[in-house]
């Protein structure tokens, strides 16, 4: 396997951990992600539908960060998708947590963790809207590919991939 250096991101006052999916700071920051995704296009996924043992190691994990008194601040995680590849779901930073870092180090932490238990490859979708998280995945490598879940349109989502 070849490691691809990514951009080092800045000195941070994040605090982020392993935390369940189904704890209620995580849930509550996925209404938080739902209710962005919602307004954004009018629609979005339901959080609940992916399964919380989906981000339990070594078949994936879920991370979540928080500001340095303790309040939920950003998510994220990660789970196997195929032999050799994960998929990086839920990620979302709070509007006033935003610019500063945190989803680039978030990233960066549920990369480390996939090629750790093995994998080669990354990808994920997003929204064609979300120039910010459009922005953050080229910057660390990721390149467009077609789409990889059935019944998703190019006009609303972006398929992307990564070689760890």
């Amino acid at each position: 396997m070849t490691a691809h250096p990514d951009p080092p991101c800045s000195p941070c006052t994040w605090y982020i951990a392993p935390e369940p999916y189904g704890s209620s700071a995580v849930q509550q920051m996925l209404r938080e992600f739902q209710a962005t995704q919602v307004a954004l296009y009018g629609y979005a996924d339901d959080p609940s539908d992916t399964p919380p043992e989906e981000f339990v190691p070594p078949r994936g994990l879920f991370l979540l960060a928080r500001d340095p008194v303790g309040r939920p601040a950003g998510c994220g995680g990660w789970r196997l998708l195929g032999p050799g590849t994960g998929e990086i779901k839920r990620m979302f930073v709070r509007p006033e947590a935003r610019g500063r870092t945190l989803g680039c180090q978030i990233l960066q932490l549920l990369e480390v963790d996939a090629r750790d238990h093995g994998l080669a490859h990354m990808q994920l979708e997003t929204g064609v809207l979300n120039g910010a998280a459009l922005a953050l995945y080229e910057r660390h490598g990721y390149t467009s590919i077609p789409a990889y879940r059935a019944g998703r349109s190019p006009e609303i989502n972006r398929a992307l991939r990564k070689a760890l």
